[in-house]
């Protein structure tokens, strides 16, 4: 059974954390680069495998220690950013041709991503303690994973929306750069005492 407000709170709660996220920032990315469509179904895939993982869990998750958590996702930005860095600049159009955009190819990249980027991240942690809390995998699951995959949609589609006003290589030299500084935060949050 689905309590409707266990999954309206925990929507609003991970909706809310997951907005300024990494991989609103990665959603936005392969949005400007695939077909939206494609990217979703593989971004939504992972963040559906996040929340199974997160409910079933439970509080466990919130026993690793933090300094561990900040250290592997600053190693994470650092080598998202430099991949976008070191990445050959490729022509829009070539980017564009349907080849280069298979479903399980793009899909696939979605996936991978937020599967390596959310391992561990604030709104899994949170989804466990509130099925911890709430005793209601059901109605947490439910909430959590449309929270993700709203917040997911409305990314990829700022990503098509933006490619039509600025130049791909200017989109990933930015994105490359916050995910630098978000390194940087969360390498220092590791070792800080």
């Amino acid at each position: 059974m689905i309590t409707f407000s266990v999954t309206a709170l925990v929507f609003g709660v991970v909706f809310l954390a997951e907005l300024p996220d990494k991989t609103a920032l990665a959603g936005l990315v392969l949005g400007t680069r695939y077909r939206a469509s494609y990217v979703f179904a593989g971004v939504a895939a992972a963040f559906a495998v996040h929340v199974a993982l997160a409910i079933a869990a439970g509080s466990v998750l919130t026993l690793l220690p933090t300094r561990i958590v900040e250290a592997l996702t600053g190693v994470l930005f650092l080598a998202g950013a430099l991949v976008l860095l070191m990445k050959r600049d490729e022509d829009e159009e070539k980017m564009r041709q349907p080849e280069n955009q298979g479903f399980w190819k793009v899909s696939r990249a979605g996936f991978m991503v937020v599967l390596a980027a959310e391992f561990g991240d604030l709104t899994q942690i949170m989804t466990a303690n509130l099925a911890a809390r709430y005793d209601d995998p059901v109605s947490v699951g439910l909430g959590a994973v449309l929270a993700l995959w709203t917040v997911a949609a409305l990314s990829i589609v700022g990503g098509q929306a933006l490619m039509k006003r600025v130049p791909l290589q200017l989109v990933t030299k930015v994105a490359a750069l916050v995910m630098l500084a978000l390194a940087g935060i969360s390498l220092y949050e590791a070792v800080a005492p």
